[in-house]
């Protein structure tokens, strides 16, 4: 906008650009994507100037990891690879990863011991949740007295958190009530979230992609200025132009290229959130006010959700995030692929082919939204590769077979090299009963973190190199 304020600049030495530099206006700032002429500095401030003279090394890109959560187990006959090490084959539901199969790795054999009843009886979905990304056993209870675990993302943003503007990023595709009891005696608490600070605070989720735009590219001193762009449907971009120019003009052809792709996803997403905000304004969901800015479909939630992290991860914001498609025994229909019934309701198919047939479709749906978001990832340059390559993607669900409510060979999908240090493209079929949380240290490890144990961990996952 021309009446903003030009901001100060922080200089970086070299003529190079801090890795956390941002980009500031009137009541925003805004990260950057990675640069070549970004050097391994790090500040909190704007750019003075861009690229000039380079230093000899630039700045390694730093790991991102993401956990994604999808309720209700799958058809797993559907959805096992057969075959197993890098000639195996995709299965029904896994053939839309095809595009995208030399980016990730299928793991069979994982086990969430903790999600089973372990003598607690009734209440699979809400400890598939739970125990997901803690590996802990949730006390059974639908008060106060909430007890699980700290999360494997909270376990890392404890540790590594300080280094991006955002410790981490929770978000998700379904609301649902944050207290009382919604499963066999379990807390809502256990459905809702993924993400634990501790054994007994949870990490809440926004689901609203407007609230996550903000929370990403707002600043929180400037409520007013934020209030007056949505008023004046003005992009964050104009806020942030004379920067944006300054830095433009200074850079080399091929920055210059990457700031400008970078600035048109933003806007797309910003058009995007505003279409949402303007179907669901008038559109009161069942039982309680609507949201926002959410789409009217799934998919389209989905996938502005998964752009959300891309941006995240693109610009540095954070490191760090979870994401649950949809709540522990979630029972949404999905009139995106003609599913009227819930989906928890489908999974106890009791072997009804009509009814494992819309299951195998709803499973299909997911492996078709990760995959789009995968490629989107991989056709995001960074450094001498893709963001991809910088990333740990780990996409699964906390129950196998939905019908059977069995907590070992978790479906589980874990996309990216994570710096060149993981090789993809295998279905890897691990030892029965191996620890998912043998898998958590090792990503803990990649991170950087000091971890000597995790959940119910027995050591770092073998198979991984």
């Amino acid at each position: 906008m021309n009446n903003a304020p030009r901001p100060h600049f922080v200089t970086g030495r070299a003529g190079g650009i801090p890795r956390r530099a941002l980009l500031r206006g009137l009541g925003v700032s805004m990260a950057l994507p990675y640069l070549e002429a970004m050097t391994g500095l790090t500040a909190t401030g704007s750019v003075a100037r861009a690229a000039g003279a380079l230093l000899a090394e630039p700045a390694k890109a730093p790991l991102r990891v993401a956990f994604i959560f999808t309720p209700n187990g799958v058809h797993y006959p559907a959805w096992l690879p057969t075959g197993e090490g890098p000639n195996y084959t995709l299965s029904p539901t896994l053939e839309p990863l095809a595009p995208v199969r030399r980016h990730l790795n299928i793991l069979t054999g994982l086990t969430l011991d903790k999600a089973r009843a372990n003598g607690d009886g009734p209440g699979d979905h809400a400890r598939s949740s739970a125990t997901f990304l803690t590996g802990c056993q949730a006390r059974k209870t639908s008060g106060n007295d909430i007890n699980v675990g700290i999360s494997v993302d909270q376990f890392a943003a404890r540790q590594v958190g300080h280094l991006t503007r955002l410790p981490s990023l929770e978000i998700g595709c379904e609301h649902t009530r944050p207290a009382g009891n919604c499963d066999s005696g379990y807390s809502c608490a256990y459905t809702s979230n993924i993400s634990w600070a501790d054994e007994d605070t949870p990490v809440p989720k926004m689901v609203d992609p407007a609230a996550v735009f903000e929370r990403l590219f707002g600043d929180a001193a400037g409520a007013s200025a934020r209030r007056d762009r949505i008023r004046r449907r003005a992009s964050i971009l104009d806020y942030v132009r004379d920067d944006a120019d300054t830095l433009g003009k200074r850079l080399g052809k091929a920055d210059q290229r990457k700031l400008d792709e970078f600035q048109t996803s933003v806007r797309e997403i910003e058009r995007r959130v505003q279409i949402a905000m303007d179907q669901s304004a008038d559109e009161p969901l069942p039982d309680r006010p609507a949201p926002a800015g959410i789409p009217r479909k799934l998919g389209d939630h989905i996938d502005l959700m998964y752009d959300m992290m891309l941006l995240a991860f693109q610009t540095d914001t954070t490191r760090i995030a979870t994401c649950m498609l949809g709540t522990g025994g979630s029972n949404r229909s999905m009139p995106d692929i003609d599913i009227r019934e819930g989906h928890h309701e489908l999974s106890h198919h009791q072997n009804n082919q009509d009814m494992i047939d819309k299951i195998r479709r709803i499973d299909r749906f997911y492996a078709e939204r990760f995959a789009a978001f995968l490629q989107r990832l991989a056709d995001t340059p960074e450094g001498h590769g893709s963001l991809l390559d910088n990333c740990l993607i780990l996409h699964g669900s906390g129950i196998s077979d939905g019908n059977t409510h069995n907590h070992e060979n978790l479906p589980i999908l874990l996309a990216g090299r994570a710096g060149n240090t993981i090789d993809t493209g295998s279905h890897i079929a691990l030892e029965p009963e191996t620890p998912m949380c043998n898998l958590y240290m090792s990503i803990l490890q990649r991170m950087g973190c000091d971890v000597a144990t995790f959940g119910d961990a027995t050591g770092p996952l073998p198979g991984l190199t």
